[in-house]
Order: structure tokens, then C-alpha cells, then sequence
């Protein structure tokens, strides 16, 4: 996915606020034979930095389908299996298709915010925040940022914790091929975090956004690689007779499941569909790159195609994930496969490498966003602020800056230590959709698009978007409730920093 540098607004105070109106937006670029857009920027050719699809006649619309299932489908497809187990049959599916139609429409109002304040012939918005801002006020543009920046936090220590498990996966099942399938292979996820951490150092020492353009390719590559496989040998087990007991209502209540445990898990569940959806809050930033005119009309059909593909594949992997494993369907799909051992293998690494590069997709806004902040205070010394080049050779150059690798790095440590903490893959995923999904997905949406099309209070139209808001809010509480109270039932029984798999 793309987002970019700060490109801060100069006003009086200088502060947060203004830092934070352009998180997302592209960098200026010199326009090639002097052809600008209406913006003055560079003119828009259907995918601006990180194309996936180089072959600009294949179409706009085609362009950013693209970028949107590349961007939606990511680790949080591991878990739908899992979900499928809670819900059921029935309830797993439709919650998926329920989430994937709110989704969608949300995300057909949040494309007529990309301009204001008419959807057409409007000033552009390059980002969310900035979208935020236009429409309802620097007020609102704060809590977009507070939500959007705790979300980037939340998702860098639950991108630790995934591609840490998937590492002690790798270990684990060499130890059962090597010493028997009942033997005892428990590993700490440990080292793994603190070894994913230190990668993730040195990747964020890369300035900005568009310098990771291949990584982020790679990643996308490596997001539909993974998925593949997981359907691919759930269906594998279900052709072997293998299967575990799989029914209508999902895991029963019984002896090993009190009723009270069936509603939190349940909860958790929706909480983990919701973090598999939440791609909005980079809508604004893809529509950016769509040629003029009519880009809100381009998006709409876009998004029928990424949401559809997406949804179609998702409750492919969750059911068939759930009739492989029934009940028992593990909270991370590929973790607890057994052969073919060099496919899992393969499967591992490619959740790992893709979470490495999402990590610093997902983490670059903020980065730039207290940089900036940073850069214009008065008390900051001349030597924090300054980059000094390194020459590595004799072709390559680095700028390094010393608050930029001291901040960077410190985010990272952090992000890493609460990782080692709280090692619980569902519940983390649970709490992170509900706290994203709401907010980012429905209420902004809804609200700039209330604003921008003067719809009247109480007004058939804007009871029907405030019950969906309510609705959606009231998920969002549910599934956060779950997931929190799954993380405190897991730190009853576990020790922060001794996690093991």
C-alpha cells in the first residue's frame, strides 16, 4: 500500500496539528515534460509511486482494484478460520459478507471526500487526515489522528507477534520431523521477536515511503503467496478424510466451553473479521493516484472489485479452513500444518517477509509525522536536525539523521518489548479490528460524507447512515470486550515475556 511523507502546513504554533494534515500524501516529484494536474502535482497516470500494475492502458480502475486487494489481504486472513470455528457454519460466512457490504459502503462515501467541497470539481484531499479536516474541522482531524496513529502502533506489535509465531512454526515442525510428531518442541517466541525487531531497526532507517517501493512489491507478492497455500492444504486435509468435527453453530458449549466463554469468543471473532477489513484509511491515499476527471466514480468501481475478490476469498479460506480443522480450527491457519514441510516452510517465510514490509508501510506515516513535528521546534539542536551523507562504496550514498535513527529506533524497541509481553496472536487482532474498524472504516466516513452533502438532521437518509453508525459502534464494543477479555484470561496463565508455541 502507499502512503508518504508529511508534507506539514506552515501556520502559526506549529503544532501537532498542522504536522499531521498531510500524513499519506505523495512527495512532490518534478512532472515529466512540465504536465501537472489541478493540484500542481505531477499528472496523474492510474498508480503514482508503488504500481503494481506498470501497463497504464490496462485502466485506472483495474490499477487500484489492484492495490486494494493487495493492501486488504493480509495476515488477518490467517485468523478466519478460526473465526468460522466461533460463528459457525452460517454466522461465519454471513459476518464476513456482512463486514465486506458495510465495508463497501463506506468506502463508496469516503470516495466522494477525496475532493471538497463538491466531490467532482472540489480541492483535493491527499489523505485521510487531510479528507478529515476539510470536511469536519481540526478538532475531528485530531481524533482521526489520534485513532489512526494508536491504530499504526497496534498493528506494529501485532506484526511482531505474527511473524514470530510463523518463525517458531518453522522451528517447531523440524523438530517433530526430526524427533516424532508427540515429542516436545516448545520454543519461545523470544529471540524471534527480538531478531524481527532488529530487522525492522535498520528497514526504518530507510527515509521515506517511496524508497520501499520494492519491498512493498515483494510484500504484496508474498501477502497472496501465503493465502494460496493455506487454502490449498486446508482443502488437501479435507480430501484425506482428515477433518475435524466442524458444525452449524461453531464450537459447542459444553464440559470445555462454559456459555459465557462461547459469547467472548464470539466477540473476539467478529473483532478479527473487522481487523481484516480495514483498509479504508488508505482509500484516500490510493484515490490520489486515479486520472481526473470523475475519480470518485473510477474508486466505486475499484472497490467493487477489491472488496468483491477480497470477500469471495475470504470466506473461501475461513470455510475451508474450518471444515479441514472443525472445531479445533487453530488461531493461525498455518501453524499447526505438518506436511509437506518444505510448502510450509515456504508458506512461513513468506508471512514473515511479508510482515516485514507491511511493518514499514504501515509505520512510515507516523515516522514522518513526529519527524516533522520534531524538525520545527526552535530547541532542537542543529546536529539533530541536520543529515549527514555516509558513502558506502563507491556508488552508494546515505543520509543519515541523528534524531531520525535514535526516534526510529526507540519506536521499534518498544513496539517489540510489548510484543514479547502479550504474545496472544487472536485477541491482539480482535482488539486492533474493533479499535480500527469503527472508527476509520464507519464513523468518519460517515460523518464527512453528512457534512459534505448537507443532509438534514433527522431525515430519513441521515437516521439510516446514524443507525449504521450506532450499529457498527456497538460491534466494535463487543469485540473489543472480547478481545480484552481474552488477553486477561491469557496473562493469568502465561508470563509476560515467555511466550512459547
Amino acid at each position: 500500500m502507499r502512503s508518504g511523507n508529511v508534507e506539514a502546513e506552515t501556520g502559526e504554533g506549529g503544532g501537532v496539528e498542522d504536522v499531521a494534515v498531510d500524513i499519506g500524501a505523495l512527495d512532490l516529484q518534478k512532472a515529466p515534460n512540465g504536465e501537472v494536474d489541478d493540484d500542481g502535482r505531477p499528472k496523474r497516470t492510474g498508480f503514482a509511486v508503488e504500481s503494481l500494475i506498470r501497463n497504464e492502458s490496462i485502466g485506472t480502475m483495474w490499477t487500484a482494484s489492484a492495490h486494494i486487494i493487495t493492501a486488504v489481504i493480509g495476515s488477518g486472513v490467517l485468523s478466519l478460520a478460526w473465526c468460522t470455528a466461533q460463528l459457525g457454519y452460517v454466522a461465519g460466512p454471513a459476518s464476513i459478507l456482512t463486514f465486506s457490504l458495510v465495508t463497501f459502503y463506506t468506502s463508496t462515501l469516503l470516495t466522494d471526500c477525496y475532493r471538497s467541497p463538491d466531490p467532482v470539481t472540489g480541492k483535493r484531499n491527499h489523505s485521510y487526515m487531510e479528507a478529515v479536516r476539510s470536511n469536519l474541522g481540526g478538532t475531528m482531524h485530531m481524533f482521526c489522528g489520534m485513532a489512526q496513529y494508536f491504530n499504526i502502533v497496534g498493528i506494529s506489535i501485532g506484526y511482531n507477534i505474527t511473524a514470530s509465531m510463523s518463525l517458531v512454526a518453522i522451528q517447531r515442525l523440524h523438530c517433530f520431523h526430526k524427533r516424532g510428531r508427540d515429542a516436545s518442541c516448545t520454543t519461545s517466541h523470544n529471540i524471534f521477536m527480538i531478531t524481527y525487531g532488529i530487522v525492522q531497526m535498520i528497514l526504518s532507517q530507510i527515509p521515506n515511503i517511496h524508497e520501499l517501493s520494492w519491498l512493498s512489491t515483494i510484500a504484496a507478492v508474498m501477502s497472496f503467496s501465503y493465502s494460496i497455500i493455506g487454502v490449498v492444504l486446508s482443502a488437501s486435509k479435507i480430501f484425506s478424510g482428515d477433518t475435524g468435527k466442524a458444525t452449524l453453530g461453531g464450537v459447542e458449549v459444553g464440559p470445555n466451553l462454559t456459555e459465557s466463554q462461547k459469547v467472548w469468543q464470539t466477540f473476539t471473532a467478529l473483532g478479527n473479521i473487522a481487523f481484516a477489513y480495514t483498509y479504508s484509511v488508505i482509500l484516500i491515499e490510493i484515490q490520489d493516484t486515479i486520472r481526473a476527471p470523475a475519480e470518485n466514480k473510477e474508486m466505486r468501481k475499484a472497490s467493487v472489485v477489491g472488496v468483491t475478490t477480497t470477500t469471495l476469498f475470504y470466506i473461501l479460506c475461513g470455510s475451508v479452513g474450518y471444515a479441514a480443522f472443525g472445531n479445533n480450527a487453530p488461531g493461525n491457519l498455518l501453524t499447526w500444518f505438518y506436511k509437506p514441510l518444505w510448502l510450509i516452510d515456504f508458506a512461513n517465510i513468506c508471512i514473515v517477509v511479508h510482515l516485514v514490509g507491511a511493518f514499514q508501510v504501515f509505520c512510515q506515516p507516523l515516522f514522518s509525522a513526529v519527524e516533522t513535528w520534531a524538525s520545527r521546534r526552535s530547541n532542537m539542536s542543529k546536529t539533530m536536525r541536520t543529515d549527514y551523507a555516509v558513502k558506502i562504496g563507491k556508488k552508494f550514498k546515505y543520509n543519515i539523521n541523528l534524531f531520525r535513527l535514535v526516534w526510529r529506533t526507540i519506536f521499534v524497541a518498544l513496539a517489540t518489548i510489548l510484543a514479547m509481553a502479550m504474545p496472544f496472536f487472536n485477541d491482539i487482532l480482535g482488539l486492533l479490528g474493533a479499535l480500527g474498524y469503527w472508527p476509520l472504516t464507519v464513523y468518519f466516513p460517515v460523518q464527512m460524507y453528512v457534512t459534505q452533502k448537507q443532509i438534514g438532521r433527522f431525515t430519513y437518509r441521515w437516521m439510516g447512515l446514524q443507525v449504521l453508525n450506532i450499529c457498527c459502534f456497538l460491534v466494535a464494543l463487543c469485540a473489543a470486550s472480547g478481545a480484552i477479555h481474552g488477553m486477561n484470561k491469557a496473562l493469568r496463565k502465561a508470563k509476560p515475556f515467555k511466550g512459547s508455541l
